[in-house]
């Protein structure tokens, strides 16, 4: 389909080229980007509006005429924090590096040491009396990361509830290996405080992940092959 010569570019588009001026320029006014984007003040402000309502933009008086002040804009932490995110590609390469360690062993404790700091960065959002309680905020603290998922109550009074995640966190490495599995795993573990069992998986053609509260040794016997990454 042929496309126009001349696209006019999406207000999203328009924003990031306010937000790579502030950056290269530190602080400018609605004429100085008015000029440099080549559209009206008026589209300007709209945009600046836009931003400054996401955080991303701040405004500072610089006073001007009597009834109407001048102001500069720029970037906030928010703003400046906002580009370069390449966390992705790091994390794939990252995670080649630890499919290239050869020794079991070493690979455990490399998946068990990124599960634990998983863990760290929920442990305040994860509160609770029991280990069902705490089940119950992971998949709250899960849900605020737009992961969906749900805790599907104990069918009797000695069954067990379960964790079910319908998206993965971590798909393109999901993709690569289960290993990310193992960290997954050991996350949910740590913030419950009790074994966890992987009962079901995508991997193994699922249509979602089953997470358990279990007895003591299940876990790891439930599905072993999550422990390793592929060499």
């Amino acid at each position: 389909m042929a496309t126009s010569p001349n696209p006019t570019p999406s207000p999203r588009s328009g924003d990031a080229a306010v937000v790579d001026l502030l950056r290269v320029d530190g602080s400018l006014g609605i004429g100085e980007l008015s000029a440099a984007l080549g559209v009206t003040a008026t589209a300007v402000r709209q945009r600046l509006d836009r931003l400054m309502r996401q955080g991303l933009v701040e405004r500072q008086a610089l006073g001007g005429r009597r009834g109407r002040p001048a102001h500069a804009y720029s970037l906030t932490d928010s703003g400046r924090r906002s580009g370069g995110d390449n966390f992705r590609d790091l994390a794939l390469v990252l995670w080649r590096e630890i499919r290239g360690v050869r020794d079991l062993e070493t690979r455990r404790g490399l998946l068990g040491r990124i599960g634990s700091a998983l863990a760290s960065m929920h442990r305040a959002e994860v509160v609770g009396d029991t280990a069902a309680d705490r089940l119950a905020g992971v998949a709250d603290a899960m849900r605020r990361r737009d992961i969906a998922c749900s805790v599907e109550p104990a069918a009797s009074e000695d069954g067990l509830p379960v964790l079910t995640s319908y998206s993965c966190p971590y798909p393109d490495l999901a993709e690569r290996d289960r290993g990310i599995c193992a960290a997954e795993r050991t996350m949910i573990e740590e913030l419950v405080g009790t074994p966890v069992a992987l009962s079901e998986c995508r991997l193994d053609g699922g249509s979602c992940c089953r997470f358990s509260i279990a007895a003591a040794g299940d876990a790891a016997a439930n599905h072993p092959q999550d422990l390793q990454t592929s060499p």
